[in-house]
């Protein structure tokens, strides 16, 4: 019998001192894991661009040390660490061993840090607390300031140097504590975006980034800040110019709540070949938007749809556009201020702030309205490009509708496809489906098979070439339709404008292998390709998890009085024959699939212990890509260039007799 747990007046106690993070990391950091570890980093570096946003200093430098510490150094007015009497404590115990502990609590309009993104007093102390080791280095007053810092508890005091130097500045390094933390391995992918992102938002700041750990060296400046930022995503591809505003303005989250400023930017452009959307709030990243991202949406929606009905462009009963076509073709980056922010939590990715959205989205549906009044050949082509793509998104939506009434049978695949041939099996880690070349091949690999785990699918011809057929077209194919079914995993629309209405879903897969099986002959290399090319445009997922394979049926047939030899290829041919010596053998080219006896069948083809298989693996996607464009695609001069080039090594295919 288990004894009950006491449960009294003594039962109660508090966590003191440095175990107030290091036992709930994840209270201040959001994570006890690598998140957890990199806002912690984060949480330095903020103090550092507070600084230098306050006016002092205009470079920063961090350092990704081997051994997973991690250096800040920046060149503000040095982090104050000597004795404050009106605390009638050091200042330096107040910083780093005080939670709630700073600089940055007022928020009149003449103190200091009116837009800071470190406000809470926690981070820096935090941060010292889940540290293995941290030292300090303060210039400020003509002195030198040294600390050091181990599991959360001071070592040696405070140490001071008088200098001659009138330079000023804190550095910071530490190694997050492992005991703390699960993982300290942050990635050097991860310094290099937020020192970006850092760098967009504040204009003429550098950031210097070292790797110790591969030698490189990262600097990230943007003198114009956002404008640049903008320009640069949109690769110069836009088809209207940077439209920049900013403004400030006061106000209240509630009647009984204090008022605060807020400043808001913003620079935004449209552009048909890439499109973005980025927050930033006192620096700070919003990755989940909040206020600001509900502020854009609205306005832009409003703005948009009161410019398309004044230029009177919705045809008779349209319905009205959605954010999502305007963001198809938009490139904006809101960065907003605010002397009181309201964030949904420590990590900062997300702000509440009622009157930060009410002041967005004001100043938003006022500045486009300007803008389509000062542009106005600019809002015509705004105004067209998101009824395409609106247009587009609904036809889009209404084919999926369409396709998914036709792939409802899926499930009852033996009555609804045509001449298909299950497998007893359930369990889909063990069926394999063999898509076969016509009905004479159906006849011979039905006898040949393992009725238990392979299904046959018979395909009839060659099916239309995915990669220049428009989706509606695509999706009338008979042919297409039931191997869709058959798949039962739906389809990946992947258009520019409609992604989100992919129906995809690889855990409704009914394969473990999808084995192309056609013959050794140009046109069954072409009915192959042609499949791979649906697969590539409808569901190049299962390209991707190595679902794809095809069954290597052999070229030629060496018979000798005892034995059977099979050649996949003339290399293999002569390997054979050679090895035959003086012995008598006849040697064909082998037949099609449907002529094939099924015991040769079952041994070459389908037999999983003898059989030869390929994989279809993209080593590189880009290559993938450009591959099937050339041989399916439009590439017309690459595919000429190709067979001048590589013709000559399939001759022996193509049949002149």
């Amino acid at each position: 019998m288990t004894a009950k747990r006491v449960y009294n007046n003594e039962s109660i106690s508090s966590l003191k001192g440095a175990d107030r993070v290091r036992k709930r990391p994840s209270v201040i950091f959001g994570s006890d894991g690598l998140e957890g570890c990199s806002h912690s980093f984060f949480e330095i570096l903020s103090n550092s661009i507070d600084e230098a946003r306050e006016g002092f200093g205009q470079e920063i430098l961090v350092v990704r040390h081997q051994d997973r510490s991690i250096t800040v150094k920046d060149q503000g007015r040095g982090c104050p660490v000597d004795y404050n009497k009106n605390e009638k404590k050091f200042n330096w115990e107040l910083v780093f061993c005080e939670l709630y502990a700073g600089g940055k609590y007022s928020h009149s309009s003449d103190a200091n840090y009116q837009y800071s993104l470190g406000l809470n007093g926690l981070g820096l102390c935090a941060t010292q607390y889940s540290s293995e080791y941290m030292d300090v280095e303060v210039i400020r007053d003509g002195t030198r300031y040294t600390l050091r810092f181990e599991k959360g508890e001071n070592v040696g005091g405070l140490k001071k140097e008088a200098i001659s130097s009138r330079k000023t500045g804190s550095s910071f390094t530490w190694r997050p504590d492992l005991e703390v933390f699960t993982d300290i391995k942050i990635s050097l992918g991860y310094y290099q975006e937020v020192l970006r992102r850092q760098s967009v938002v504040n204009p003429g700041l550098k950031f210097i980034l070292e790797d110790e750990e591969t030698g490189e060296s990262f600097e990230y400046f943007y003198q114009q800040g956002i404008v640049d930022y903008v320009k640069e995503v949109s690769e110069f591809k836009e088809f209207t110019s940077v439209f920049y505003f900013q403004k400030e303005g006061k106000g209240k989250d509630r009647e009984d709540r204090p008022e605060y400023r807020v400043k808001a930017e913003i620079a935004l452009l449209f552009n048909n070949h890439v499109n973005m959307l980025e927050y930033y709030h006192n620096s700070s990243h919003l990755e989940h938007g909040g206020s600001p991202d509900k502020a854009i949406r609205s306005a832009f929606v409003t703005a948009v749809d009161r410019e398309i009905k004044k230029q009177s462009k919705y045809t008779k009963n349209e319905k009205k556009i959605l954010f999502i076509d305007i963001q198809d073709s938009l490139v904006l980056v809101c960065n907003s201020f605010s002397t009181i922010t309201s964030y949904e939590n420590q990590t900062k990715k997300s702000i509440t702030n009622r009157f930060v959205q009410e002041f967005i989205t004001m100043i938003v549906k006022e500045q486009l309205e300007i803008y389509f009044i000062e542009n106005p050949l600019d809002a015509e082509k705004i105004v067209a490009q998101v009824l395409v793509n609106k247009r587009s998104r609904e036809k889009a939506e209404t084919t999926r509708k369409n396709i998914r009434k036709k792939l409802s049978g899926a499930v009852d695949m033996n009555n609804r496809v045509k001449k298909f041939v299950n497998c007893r099996t359930k369990d889909v880690e063990k069926r394999e489906l063999f898509i076969v070349e016509g009905d004479s091949a159906l006849g011979a690999t039905k006898q040949a098979r393992s009725a238990e785990f392979q299904a046959l699918m018979p395909v009839r011809g060659k099916i239309l070439n995915c990669l220049k057929a428009d989706y509606n077209k695509i999706f009338k194919s008979d042919i297409i339709m039931d191997l869709l079914k058959v798949l039962g995993c739906g389809i990946e629309i992947q258009t520019k404008h409609n992604k989100e209405l992919a129906s995809f879903d690889l855990e409704q897969l009914n394969w473990n292998k999808i084995i192309l099986c056609t013959d050794a002959d140009v046109d069954g290399y072409q009915i192959r390709t042609l499949i791979l090319a649906m697969f590539y445009r409808l569901a190049p997922t299962l390209i991707q998890e190595g679902k794809i394979f095809i069954a290597e049926t052999p070229l030629f047939e060496i018979e000798t009085k005892h034995k059977t030899y099979f050649a996949y290829d003339e290399k293999e041919k002569q390997v054979i024959i050679k090895a035959l010596a003086d012995e008598k053998y006849s040697l064909q080219r082998s037949k099609g699939l449907g002529e094939n006896e099924p015991e040769m069948m079952w041994e070459t083809t389908m037999n999983p212990e003898s059989r030869r298989l390929i994989q279809v693996m993209p080593e590189d996607l880009d290559k993938t890509e450009s591959y099937f464009q050339m041989l399916l695609g439009e590439d017309l001069a690459g595919r000429k260039s190709y067979i001048e080039s590589h013709g000559d090594r399939y001759i022996e295919l193509i049949d002149i007799s």
